[in-house]
């Protein structure tokens, strides 16, 4: 299990065994890199602890802690959670200011302490059978176990079909689960116990009132200050937009050593190409500028090597830049590397996550007024909320589809909220759910639907704190986060995400409770906080997405790789009708998709033949478990 995780890990290894219990890390040496090797113990070894990632906070917590007599063995940021143990029990997450997934033995207590962080910044993977519980941080981890048997769920396969990815804290393996985020697992031997709680939650957050600028950015400041704290070179991943230029700027005003920015851009494809704007502010900024760039053959020889590395299967195009850019960092020798996911999540940088808040007040209206409620499908749209001029001139400004939308509405369960229901990508599935599986594997969907994600008892969550909520634990968490997650490992390079800090989603949240922000301008809030830390011709530079030439590259791995979907697995094993895969292959994108069908498929048909070690070589690139 060890060696599978190596890429995590380079530096160093161990093991801790007790009586009933076997478990190890393998470590990327940030924080005191010569005396933090792991397991990591509290002063008489009654506490052992192996732990991935990072205690921002663990400065101060030893400061606290070596107050009350404890006595630290190493400089690791870790052995922080052991002393916190001693003191709090369980509860020592609630001290915790980080991304963590670890692993505690109490050798007293003959128990086990499994702990993820609140956003689900690293992962951990379970898979309980007769008595006993593997867990590992990836999942190539958990199967070099010989514990767990390879054979995909049906629910789970349906949910990555529909959202290009299975939502955490689900796993496309049957019997495997992740943690969830924000929750500790208790595991007692004798007898055979296993306690799950939820330590932390987004919408338990109290309202904040005050001057919504100022109170970011004081988090921004905080979290800007203890974020670039390592024993290594620090970088970050910088594009023209807001969300990295505004970590760029945060690092650039704490950090001591020599900053290094790394942005990517795609060859011969100047539409997608951000470079230029990045340089320009790492000059504003003095700081060393990077560029990478992919093209079509490198991209294509590097598709198998990327599923792999993913750990989950993720349909995401976009993948590719990150994989370069943290490639590029760990070449430069550059081990932490700072990113800006979470921005557009938290502050409303996709519209159509405002129009989906919208669209599910509107539905609430419908519900409670009936007839009345009708009305307010008679409303246009903005060309934002839909995806421009040219899409709100085919839907007559949103009149055209006002009818499906009210049947929509009226024949939905009363707690299903809109959200994803509203992409065509999720669409398409949803029409051609009925023949795309084999007749066995559909019948084992028992009428769970992927709409069970964002359905909800009565009564609802605000439309707008749920929305959050959704889209933090659904879209950026098992897309942005753990794609970064594992990419990022997979080079050997830490990334570190400071706009996902909890006390600034905390922030975030509070705010929004105290007085709605949906209803303004794209990111409002953080470009006002932002303001001072970056020039107003970054802060007013249009949105542009991370995108790569997605047409393109879909089709050029359609036509090198899809006779692998034509005769594979999916076909193989009655998941996918042979039909189905042969069409998909022939009609290739459509133009309405965002993430195509067939590179779904593609990439669920690539990640079965990896993990089960059917694909031995992909065009002369080795990648097999």
């Amino acid at each position: 299990m060890l060696t599978r995780l190596r890429h995590r890990g380079p530096d160093g290894a161990g093991q801790l065994e007790a009586e009933r219990l076997v478990m190890g890390m393998v470590r990327l040496s940030i924080i005191d890199l010569e005396g933090g090797q792991q397991p990591l113990y509290n002063e008489d070894r009654s506490v052992g602890l192996v732990a991935n990632g990072e205690i921002y906070n663990f400065v101060e917590l030893r400061e606290e802690l070596e107050q009350r007599g404890h006595r630290f063995a190493t400089g690791s940021d870790c052995e922080v959670i052991a002393h916190l143990y001693e003191e709090h029990g369980d509860a020592c997450v609630d001290h915790l200011r980080g991304m963590f997934a670890f692993a505690l033995w109490d050798d007293a207590k003959q128990r086990v302490l499994l702990a993820r962080d609140r956003m689900g910044e690293k992962p951990l993977y379970l898979y309980e059978t007769d008595g006993a519980l593997v867990f590992a941080s990836e999942l190539r981890g958990l199967l070099a176990s010989g514990c767990v048997p390879f054979e995909l769920d049906p629910t789970a396969v349906n949910d990555y079909f529909h959202y290009s990815y299975t939502p955490d804290p689900g796993c496309p393996v049957r019997g495997v689960r992740k943690l969830p985020a924000g929750h500790v697992l208790v595991v007692e031997p004798r007898p055979w116990r296993l306690n799950q709680r939820c330590y932390w939650d987004l919408e338990s957050v109290e309202p904040i009132s005050g001057d919504p600028a100022t109170t970011i950015r004081a988090r921004l400041d905080d979290i800007g200050r203890l974020i670039i704290r390592a024993d290594v070179p620090v970088g970050v991943a910088l594009s023209g937009g807001v969300d990295s230029s505004l970590i760029a700027a945060l690092a650039a005003r704490h950090y001591e050593g020599e900053l290094q920015a790394f942005s990517v851009g795609y060859q011969g494809q100047h539409d997608c190409d951000e470079r230029a704007a990045a340089k320009e502010l790492a000059d504003h900024l003095g700081i060393r500028f990077h560029s990478v760039e992919i093209d079509e053959q490198q991209m294509l020889d590097d598709f198998p090597k990327l599923v792999e590395a993913r750990d989950d299967p993720i349909a995401d195009i976009s993948g590719q830049g990150y994989y370069a850019v943290c490639r590029a960092a760990r070449e430069a020798g550059v081990l932490v590397l700072l990113q800006g996911h979470g921005g557009d999540e938290l502050f409303w940088g996709y519209p159509w996550s405002v129009r989906a808040v919208a669209d599910t007040l509107r539905k609430r209206h419908l519900l409670e007024r009936r007839w009345l409620g009708r009305l307010a499908y008679a409303r246009s749209v903005s060309a934002a909320q839909v995806g421009g001029w040219r899409a709100w001139l085919r839907c007559l400004g949103g009149l055209k589809h006002a009818p499906q939308e009210l049947r929509r509405d009226l024949e939905s369960p009363p707690g299903q909220m809109i959200f994803y229901d509203i992409t065509p990508d999720f669409d398409r599935v949803m029409r051609e759910t009925p023949s795309l599986y084999a007749d066995e594997f559909a019948a084992e969907l028992n009428g769970r639907r992927p709409h069970d994600l964002f359905t909800f008892p009565e009564p609802w969550p605000r439309a707008d704190i749920g929305t959050t909520r959704l889209l933090i634990d659904i879209y950026l968490r098992e897309n942005g986060i753990a794609q970064g997650d594992r990419l990022s490992m997979a080079n050997s390079v830490e990334l570190r995400l400071p706009l996902v800090d909890h006390r600034l989603v905390e922030a975030a949240i509070g705010l929004r409770l105290f007085e709605p922000d949906h209803r303004l301008p794209a990111k409002t809030r953080l470009r006002d906080a932002a303001d001072g830390l970056l020039p107003g011709w970054v802060l007013n530079r249009p949105k542009r997405g991370f995108s790569p030439p997605t047409h393109d590259w879909v089709n050029a791995l359609v036509a090198r790789y899809g006779g692998w979907l034509v005769d594979g697995y999916l076909v193989e094993t009655n998941v996918l009708r042979p039909e189905v895969a042969r069409r998909l292959v022939q009609e290739g994108i459509q133009s309405f998709e965002i993430m195509p069908l067939v590179f779904k498929a593609l990439v669920l048909e690539t990640w079965c033949r990896l993990m089960t070690g059917s694909l031995q070589t992909a065009r002369g690139l080795v990648a097999v478990p």
